[in-house]
């Protein structure tokens, strides 16, 4: 895909255009490997499957653009043939990658027919009318003339959007696109026969990495360091999600509490084209973000462009916008509390952004304080959870957020590469509140806060709303780098890899299939394209058997004591609450929201992936999505009631 995305808050891995190739011998290669095999949740060895999809890996680790290959002289390794594949195969076991050199001396033939096709490409006239979205999903081009024809276009595409941030831009913009494109080209290429073999077994051993699942990575020298940076919050953003359209970094999603949702000058679907009135178009995303991030307090000034529509008129508008850089990391970690009047008590809600903790609070004790509170000042009468956009945190948050709300019990079950599975439990038995719940999650929300939703779930303890379905995620990874106990990082470099999935306690795991909504409310993400499902190479989901009648068989008979013979006299029977209410709830809700005209219009809206409607920015100020979730939360406490 032409189109990355990045969380400014997150790592952002470099691309190996911006890394010094570490020193790697074959025998280097075939030793991370077997690391990377040891530790893999799924896979033990290489296969054929893995062979091939390491050869497509590499072919996209040249050229993740596809604006150098040809379709037809790389058919052979996109599609291998049996022969092919079991001589890759005696390949990696013999360290021999001769396969992947013969493909990087394929890239050194295209890099000069790519240098030529720019000089053709120079002299024609710029296209009007070219579109981002025709480069979503690009497969490699057929021919030369086609492959000429892609560079013109992505050349108009660009030049037409600095052409809008200015006549100063328009004029770098250029200049700065062959520089890049050469540097690349130079980094990828190498001056000796021994740069050249450091860049083919480079990117051998990330092209393995990633053909495990979508979470496994080899990450250079210079990449891991990047990782210890963004761990040791060095580097603070503006809070913004970001995508990268070739002709600049279209806003995707805006974080709570950020710097950019604070200003309220940026908006969804704006497109950054300049930092500090230097243009980015052209640049790699990762480029392009280290530019946005800086040091706290310090301001930086983004070049805007927003289209408008007036009286059935479209206009690009273009503004300066500044920003003061902030931790977006920790103002996002914590919690917003929300009380409502309903009838003679009140309906509180918590929205909990990640689960963490540090030596002064936790996600667990900062929600059990909010809950006490809510019930000394008013009669809790019923709770919202909200875990939209709640990338997850803290496994250990996880069991004490669901805690607070189960009595005792297994929580998730963590199974490792070795097969054994590992149950964590909730064992104080305190829960804060036991009266009606709902949680509201969006296809944003992932691992921990997929982890608290299906078990709430599967205990008949919650009502979860929202979304048609969660992210996905239900693997687990470990890095090779340790931040704290030892920071320095390995010359021939780290990797994260996956050792697992996570089960709640019905044996289900939410990986790609997400948690199902009991009643699908839709809002802002519901028709994106987001979630595990869309990653690539994921895991399989799978389950293991269920674990409500927690016989305490995986742990010492000394740890059984220790919990006591209370224990299971408490656990956290399966409820059946809300069933009765379930088919009246749904409908009193798909009719609201089909009465509803505004929802209506915001849902075509969605459906046309027009977030510059003044009908999304509507649901940003009243959020229809919670309204309609409160609503069944009112419904549910009449029918529980009457």
């Amino acid at each position: 895909m032409m189109k990355k995305w990045i969380f400014l808050l997150f790592l952002a891995c470099a691309s190996l255009a911006e890394c010094k190739m570490p020193h790697l011998s074959p025998r280097d290669v075939q030793a991370k490997m077997e690391e990377l095999f040891r530790a893999h949740a799924c896979y033990k060895e290489m296969s054929a499957e893995l062979a091939g999809r390491s050869l497509k890996n590499f072919l996209e680790e040249l050229d993740p653009t596809k604006t150098y290959f040809l379709e037809p002289e790389i058919s052979s390794w996109l599609n291998p043939s049996e022969k092919l594949l079991n001589t890759a195969l005696t390949s990696f076991r013999t360290s021999d990658f001769s396969p992947f050199y013969e493909i990087h001396s394929l890239w050194l033939k295209a890099v000069d027919r790519r240098n030529g096709l720019e000089e053709q490409v120079a002299k024609m006239a710029i296209l009007k009318g070219v579109k981002s979205e025709e480069f979503k999903n690009l497969e490699w081009a057929s021919s030369q003339e086609s492959l000429e024809e892609r560079l013109l276009r992505i050349k108009s595409l660009q030049f037409d959007t600095a052409k809008k941030a200015g006549e100063e831009a328009q004029n770098k913009f250029l200049q700065r696109l062959q520089k890049r494109r050469l540097n690349r080209q130079m980094e990828l290429t190498g001056q000796t026969a021994e740069e050249r073999a450091h860049i083919v077994l480079t990117c051998v051993l990330k092209s393995v990495a990633s053909s495990l699942d979508a979470h496994t990575n080899y990450l250079t020298p210079n990449e891991a360091n990047q990782f210890m940076i963004q761990v040791q919050q060095r580097l603070f953003g503006i809070g913004a999600q970001l995508r990268d359209d070739l002709d600049g970094l279209s806003v995707m999603r805006i974080l709570e509490n950020s710097p950019a949702s604070q200003s309220k000058k940026i908006k969804i679907n704006d497109k950054i084209v300049a930092v500090n009135h230097e243009p980015i178009i052209g640049l790699d995303i990762t480029e392009a973000v280290e530019l946005i991030r800086g040091e706290e307090g310090t301001s930086v000034v983004l070049t805007i462009l927003r289209d408008t529509e007036t009286d059935g008129i479209k206009n690009t508008e273009t503004c300066d916008v500044e920003l003061i850089r902030s931790a977006v990391v920790l103002e996002e970690s914590r919690l917003e509390t929300h009380v409502e009047s309903f009838g003679d008590g009140a309906i509180a809600t918590l929205r909990l952004f990640s689960f963490y903790q540090d030596p002064l609070a936790s996600s667990a004790q900062d929600m059990r304080k909010a809950l006490e509170a809510c019930n000394t000042e008013h009669t809790l009468k019923g709770v919202i959870l909200d875990l939209r956009g709640n990338a997850g945190g803290l496994l250990t948050q996880a069991v004490a957020v669901s805690g607070l709300f189960i009595t005792k019990g297994i929580v998730v079950s963590v199974k490792d590469h070795t097969g054994q599975v590992q149950h964590l439990r909730e064992v104080e038995g305190k829960p804060i509140w036991e009266g009606p719940l709902v949680i509201l999650a969006d296809r944003a929300s992932a691992s921990a806060a997929e982890i608290v939703a299906q078990t709430l779930q599967d205990y008949g303890r919650a009502l979860v709303v929202g979304d048609d379905h969660t992210f996905g995620k239900g693997s687990f990874q470990t890095f090779t780098l340790d931040p704290v106990n030892h920071p320095k990082v390995n010359p021939q470099g780290e990797y994260k890899v996956t050792r697992g999935r996570y089960y709640t306690v019905s044996g289900k795991s939410p990986q790609l299939h997400g948690v199902q909504a009991d009643i699908v409310i839709p809002g802002l993400l519901s028709q994106m394209d987001i979630g595990e499902r869309f990653a690539k190479f994921p895991l399989d989901n799978e389950e293991i058997e269920p674990h409500f009648d927690d016989d305490l068989s995986d742990i010492s008979a000394f740890h059984r004591i220790q919990l006591g013979s209370t224990y299971r006299l408490h656990l956290q029977p399966q409820l059946a609450t809300y069933i009765p209410y379930l088919a009246t709830l749904k409908k009193n809700s798909q009719s609201r929201i089909t009465q509803n005209k505004n929802y209506q219009t915001f849902l075509a809206e969605l459906e046309k992936q027009n977030f510059d409607s003044p009908h999304i920015d509507l649901f940003g100020q009243s959020d229809l999505q919670f309204t309609e979730a409160l609503s069944i939360m009112k419904d549910l406490l009449f029918l529980m009631n009457r």
